[in-house]
C-alpha cells in the first residue's frame, strides 16, 4: 500500500482498519458511509418475549453481534433475559457467524447450527434445510434490515416468521466526508475503495444521487480499485454495475486487508479502464 491513498467507508472499525493501512505505508481517506441507528422497542419486546412464554419459538436465526447484544441489553432493563434464555434453551438456535456466535457465548446459551464460512444467508438456510417445516416458529434477529432472502426462503417452506429489530442502517449525520470521497474519485485523487458491508454501497449512491452526482461516482468507480470484505457486499456493488477487483476470502478484516495490500503492491496489475 505503500505510498496509495485508500478510502475507508467503515465506521465502527474506521481506527482499526485506519491504523493497519498505515501499518502497510497507505494513507487512509476517512468516509464514514453507515449509521447504526438503535432501534429496540421496550413495548415490543415485551409483548413478544411474554407471548413466547405460551409459543415459543422452534427456531431463532441470530444475524450479527451488535443486534444479538441490543436484544439482551434490552432483556436485561425489562427484568426477561430469564424468560428468553428459557426459549432459547428449549429451541434450535442457528447463528450466522463468528459475532452472535461470541454473543451468545457470552450469555451461555447453546448453539445447534452455526453457518459455515463464508457465513452468507446460502450458508444459513443449508443448516437448515432439514428443519424448516410448514407450522415451524422462526424468530430471526433483523440486522440493519429485513433480510429478505431468508424470509422469502422461510416463507417458502411455510414457517412463521417473527423479526426482531433491535438496530437499523442509516446514513451518519454529517455526510460530508461522504461527499469529498465522491469529489476526490472523480479527481483520481483515491487508488482504492475498501467496503466492509453491502449497505455502504447504497449509501454512498444514495448520497451521489442527492448531490447529482450519481453517474460521476460509477464512472470514477470504473477507473478505481473497489474491495468487497465479501459475497453479500460483492453483491451489492455488482447490483450496482460496480466491478469487484478484490474479495476477501474468508471475509473477515485480517484477509481483506492482506488481499488489499497484495493488490496494491501488485506492479504487474493492469489498471481499471
Amino acid at each position: 500500500m505503500k505510498g496509495k491513498t485508500v478510502a475507508i467507508l467503515e465506521s465502527r472499525m474506521r481506527d482499526q482498519i485506519a491504523d493497519l493501512v498505515r501499518k502497510f505505508g497507505g494513507t487512509p481517506f476517512m468516509a464514514p458511509a453507515l449509521a447504526e441507528i438503535p432501534e429496540v422497542d421496550p413495548a415490543h419486546i415485551q409483548k413478544l418475549i411474554e407471548s413466547w412464554r405460551s409459543a415459543p419459538p422452534d427456531i431463532f436465526i441470530f444475524q450479527t453481534g451488535v443486534g444479538t447484544r441490543a436484544l439482551f441489553m434490552a432483556t436485561d432493563r425489562l427484568g426477561l433475559t430469564d424468560t428468553l434464555l428459557r426459549c432459547l434453551d428449549a429451541a434450535q438456535v442457528v447463528v450466522r457467524g463468528p459475532k452472535p456466535t461470541a454473543a451468545l457465548r457470552s450469555r451461555k446459551v447453546r448453539i445447534d447450527r452455526a453457518a459455515n464460512d463464508p457465513f452468507t444467508t446460502r450458508e444459513v438456510l443449508a443448516e437448515l434445510a432439514d428443519d424448516l417445516l410448514p407450522g415451524k416458529r422462526v424468530a430471526v434477529q433483523r440486522y440493519g434490515e429485513t433480510n429478505r432472502e431468508l424470509q422469502h426462503a422461510l416463507a417458502a417452506k411455510g414457517t412463521e416468521i417473527t423479526e426482531i429489530a433491535t438496530y437499523r442502517w442509516g446514513l451518519p449525520d454529517d455526510t460530508t466526508p461522504l461527499q469529498r470521497l465522491i469529489d476526490a474519485l472523480d479527481r483520481d485523487e483515491i487508488d482504492l475503495v475498501a467496503f466492509t458491508s453491502a449497505s455502504q454501497a447504497v449509501n454512498i449512491f444514495a448520497v451521489a444521487h442527492q448531490v447529482g452526482k450519481e453517474a460521476s461516482l460509477q464512472r470514477s468507480l470504473g477507473r478505481t480499485l473497489v474491495a468487497s470484505i465479501g459475497p453479500v457486499c460483492s453483491t451489492a456493488l455488482r447490483q450496482r454495475a460496480v466491478r469487484v477487483d478484490i474479495e476477501a476470502r474468508p471475509p473477515k478484516l485480517g484477509p481483506f486487508i492482506d488481499a488489499i495490500n497484495a493488490a496494491l503492491a501488485d506492479p504487474n496489475r493492469p489498471a481499471k479502464s
